[in-house]
């Protein structure tokens, strides 16, 4: 897939301080979008740096969406703001590739949970309304997620993680079975990011520039999908 012309021109990234996310944030100011990211904090990121190189193409918003009441908040600090494209990329793993899910922490577990599910799912909702009524909301899955492929093992409960979020995606999607939202779950391959680790099998500027083009040839699609990077399905 070659990119093409820019169908998501205003852009809101959730969870954009740093790896993907901030990756997601410098390919689309590149493509010329104006886009909006969030950190969880007040402290200096990545996101903060380039923002500043940006000349006003990028905005910063602070949200932790483990937060129910930031999250309210952030939705009401942008109301009446539309955009084209909501991206939810947030998600953390507290657990070694190889721990097996019996014998992580009770207190890691849920918050894994939490954080890659509900608080992923809360966003959906709570910002849906700010997306056109013709554009794309897109979450950050992974491969990892499907059922069918998991011929290896390994990130039990980062897996389990993106499986029950893949669900709760076709949930949302049946609820909005008449809207023509183009809804995405995107699996970008193993990045080499502090989440993906040293080990993984792709740098960042070899996943992000399909990923993103993917996302652009979606818009007008209605509908759930569940992609890799470079558009083919993933088995659920």
């Amino acid at each position: 897939m070659t990119t093409g012309a820019l169908t998501h021109e205003s852009v809101l990234v959730i969870g954009a301080s740093r790896g993907l996310g901030e990756a997601i944030v410098e390919e689309y100011t590149t493509r010329g979008a104006h886009v909006m990211g969030t950190a969880r904090g007040a402290a200096p990121t990545l996101l903060h740096d380039f923002a500043r190189r940006s000349d006003g193409q990028v905005e910063i918003e602070h949200v932790d969406i483990d937060d129910p009441t930031q999250l309210a908040a952030l939705a009401e600090r942008l109301a009446g703001r539309v955009f084209d494209l909501l991206f939810v990329v947030a998600g953390i793993s507290l657990a070694p590739m190889n721990e097996i899910a019996a014998d992580i922490a009770d207190k890691d577990f849920g918050r894994m949970m939490q954080t890659n599910v509900l608080s992923v799912m809360r966003t959906v909702e709570r910002l849906q309304h700010l997306v056109h009524p013709t554009g794309t909301i897109a979450v950050m899955s992974s491969g990892q997620g499907s059922v069918t492929n998991n011929t290896s093992g390994g990130f039990e409960v980062y897996r389990a993680t993106k499986s029950a979020l893949n669900q709760m995606m076709r949930s949302h999607a049946a609820r909005h079975a008449d809207e023509r939202r183009a809804l995405l779950l995107m699996a970008p391959g193993w990045v080499r990011t502090d989440l993906g680790g040293p080990k993984a099998a792709l740098e960042v500027s070899e996943a992000i520039p399909p990923l993103i083009d993917t996302v652009e040839a979606q818009r007008g699609i209605p509908g759930l999908r569940y992609l890799d990077r470079h558009g083919d399905a993933v088995p659920w």
